[in-house]
């Protein structure tokens, strides 16, 4: 299947590199270029821009950091709504609020909200769960995709229904990771060493395994980066603005979202793990 992917930040990489392994034809576009030699070196072809990169394709696929980035990508002037050729099925894999997803859908005759549980690591390696929502038979279009993608997708009928399920996920994981954190601080105030506290946590059911894939970052403050304390409050904010549709305050979720705010303002590109960095003396 001819496949387009822009965006290639980590998540889009691999995706592509998965999509490629997996005997796609690929083309790749990202707003800075060379971003993915990787990706060009299994076959992909790198585009001059998105009207070059949607040419011809059969599925477009987005992946970008967030609502503003998509809106102007999928729907401003030279944007892929505006090149898309007929009959293409338009796919957008970034993590946005649901309201957007819903904009999206009227917007493209086809058009489904991908969004990915796990890390890049995880796509390259087959072993990420894919969140599809949308009509049926745009998810149709996709079906041989699987299991070869991964053997892990939940279906969900409506755009809207997986932006909240990959929100949902993100609070429990944000969140947790901030408690994680604070657990370590505890421990250091009662002078245990870092090695008691990885013997201590890493055997406690009580840590979820996404929270001890981070462990090792939490103890060294030295995390690399694939989920950015940028990113993790921009998931937070659209938790709780989706929250708050429903009347319902996340105060958690909101003493959280300030820490990655913090983190974010010392170091931009900082993973959520170094959170744990706020906490040292």
């Amino acid at each position: 299947m001819k496949v387009s992917v822009l965006g290639m930040g980590r998540m889009g990489r691999a995706l592509a590199g998965r999509l490629a392994g997996e005997g796609h034809e690929i083309t790749i576009w990202n707003r800075t270029a060379a971003r993915a030699p990787d990706v060009v070196a299994q076959g992909a072809r790198e585009a001059r821009d998105i009207a070059d990169a949607v040419r011809g394709a059969e599925v477009v696929v987005t992946s970008l950091s967030n609502d503003d980035a998509v809106r102007s990508v999928a729907l401003d002037v030279g944007g892929i709504r505006g090149a898309m050729p007929d009959g293409a099925l338009y796919i957008d894999a970034s993590t946005v609020a649901p309201a957007l997803t819903e904009e999206l859908d009227k917007a493209f005759p086809a058009y489904l909200a991908m969004p990915i549980l796990g890390a890049p690591a995880a796509v390259s390696s087959g072993q990420a769960t894919y969140l599809v929502g949308g009509a049926e038979e745009a998810a149709k279009t996709i079906e041989g995709w699987f299991p070869g993608l991964s053997d892990k997708h939940l279906r969900y009928s409506e755009p809207a229904g997986a932006a909240a399920a990959k929100l949902a996920v993100n609070t429990l994981l944000l969140d947790g990771m901030v408690a994680l954190c604070e657990a370590v601080a505890v421990g250091r105030a009662g002078r245990l060493t870092d090695g008691q506290l990885r013997e201590l946590l890493g055997s406690s059911p009580m840590v979820a395994p996404g929270w001890k894939n981070r462990l090792e970052g939490v103890l060294s403050g030295d995390q690399e980066p694939w989920w950015s304390a940028v990113l993790g409050a921009k998931d937070a904010r659209l938790a709780m603005e989706l929250a708050a549709v429903a009347g319902v305050e996340l105060p958690e979720t909101g003493a959280a979202r300030r820490q990655y705010e913090r983190l974010g303002e010392r170091d931009e590109g900082a993973d959520i793990a170094a959170v744990t960095n706020l906490y040292r003396r």
